[in-house]
C-alpha cells in the first residue's frame, strides 16, 4: 500500500499503527516487512526525494536509464522540469584553479611532509601553475 491508500486517515495514527505491527509477535514475518516498507514510505519528506531525484541527473556516475526514471519520477511529482533542461554552468576552470591553490597552499604549511611537497611542486609544474 501506498502514502496515498492512508490520504483520509490521521498519519500519526497510521505511522503508530504501523509501528505496533512490526513490533507484534504475532504479525507475520511477511506484514512486518510491508508494515516497514510504508514506514519508509510514509517518513520521507517529497522535497527531499525530488532534491535527489534531481541531483541524480547531474551525478556523472549515474545511468542514463537512472536518469529517464528520475525524470519520469520528477514530472510525476509535479516538479518542473524546465531549469533542468538547460545545460549546467562549466564551473571546470573554477575548479582547477582551487585545487592548484590548495597544492600551492602545501607548499607553505609546516605541517605537510617533504613528500608531498614534492608531489605539489609536481604537480603545479605539469599544470603550468609554478
Amino acid at each position: 500500500m501506498s502514502s496515498q491508500t492512508y490520504s483520509d486517515k490521521d498519519p500519526q495514527r497510521v505511522i503508530a499503527g504501523l509501528k505496533a505491527s512490526i513490533t507484534n509477535p504475532n504479525v507475520s514475518d511477511e506484514a512486518k516487512r510491508h508494515a516497514k516498507a510504508t514506514l519508509n514510505e510514509l517518513d520521507k519528506d517529497p522535497q527531499r526525494v525530488a532534491a535527489g531525484y534531481k541531483a541524480a541527473l547531474h551525478n556523472p556516475r549515474v545511468s542514463e536509464e537512472a536518469k529517464v526514471h528520475a525524470v519520469e519520477t520528477l514530472d510525476a511529482m509535479g516538479e518542473d522540469l524546465s531549469p533542468l533542461k538547460s545545460s549546467p554552468p562549466n564551473n571546470s576552470g573554477k575548479h582547477e584553479h582551487h585545487v592548484m591553490g590548495g597544492y600551492k597552499a602545501t607548499l607553505k604549511n609546516p605541517r605537510v611532509s617533504l613528500e608531498a611537497k614534492e608531489h605539489a611542486v609536481e604537480v603545479l609544474k605539469d599544470n603550468d601553475a609554478i
